[in-house]
């Protein structure tokens, strides 16, 4: 797979960490991109200035730094969709998604990409669970959370990826074309654990690589316990929803468990 690397960072009152995280990608992609790359900031019309400030980077950063404004906050699944409906139809050879929190390390984009390009992966996840990751200035409730909700879409959905819930991913862009997108029907943080069932599902080959998440610093958690109710209600009808990605790849495929799973 050649064309460029876009990097889908969908935003909603991060005017304090945007300028940062933009920098800091544009500066780990400018280096591990040599076909090139895009920052896409997907704003939801956020009061606090980011949309406003997302357009002074991308004057700035012609070429590397594009905005895509959404005038209604719709939920995480919805912007990302429309992120990666734009770096699709910009010719993306890789699309990553990443929060724009830095609570992933935009150091990392370069080992995702890595796994992708060079490594053979379909998906690359950047994963707290595996031997080398985890979490920091989380207290114990956070992390039970956090790691219940990892075991519980994993036994619910029968599959062998430790970081369900991660949210910090690199796709080879032909998975995004062939996981269908359209049918996608999470809104919050669910969105996560689908689009990886979805992958997996299809028999495509899904990598781990170690990360260290950290906790914000700046701004104001989404998190809430809508969020994660919804993930709780939706994650077991993932499962029998799977049929129709299994027979839209010709039959070919076997149980979701069954599919090829790399951790390390």
């Amino acid at each position: 797979m050649t064309g460029p690397a876009w990097l889908v960072l969908p935003t909603f009152n991060e005017a304090e960490n945007l300028e940062t995280v933009v920098a800091a990608a544009r500066r780990v992609l400018g280096e591990a991109a040599p076909e090139g790359f895009r920052v896409l900031v997907v704003d939801d019309d956020s009061p606090d200035g980011t949309g406003a400030m997302a357009d002074e980077l991308a004057a700035a950063h012609p070429g590397e730094v594009e905005v895509l404004h959404r005038p209604v906050r719709e939920g995480l699944g919805p912007a990302y969709l429309a992120g990666f409906g734009r770096a699709l139809s910009g010719g993306a050879g890789y699309v990553f998604e990443m929060d724009a929190d830095l609570s992933h390390d935009p150091a990392d984009l370069a080992r995702l990409l890595a796994a992708v390009r060079d490594g053979g992966a379909d998906l690359a996840l950047g994963s707290r669970y595996v031997a080398g990751g985890g979490v920091a200035d989380w207290g114990a409730i956070r992390r039970i959370v956090s790691r219940g909700g990892s075991w519980y879409a994993r036994r619910a959905l029968g599959v062998e990826v430790r970081d369900l819930t991660g949210g910090f991913k690199c796709f080879r862009a032909d998975v995004l074309r062939e996981i269908d997108l359209a049918s996608v029907r999470s809104r919050g943080y669910a969105f996560q654990v689908e689009l990886t069932y979805r992958t997996i599902v299809r028999g495509l080959r899904v990598v781990e690589v170690p990360i260290v998440f950290r906790d914000r610093e700046l701004g104001t958690s989404k998190m809430s316990w809508q969020i994660t109710a919804e993930a709780a209600w939706l994650v077991p009808q993932l499962r029998r929803g799977a049929e129709h990605l299994r027979h839209s790849a010709g039959g070919a495929q076997g149980a979701p468990s069954s599919r090829r799973i790399d951790t390390g």
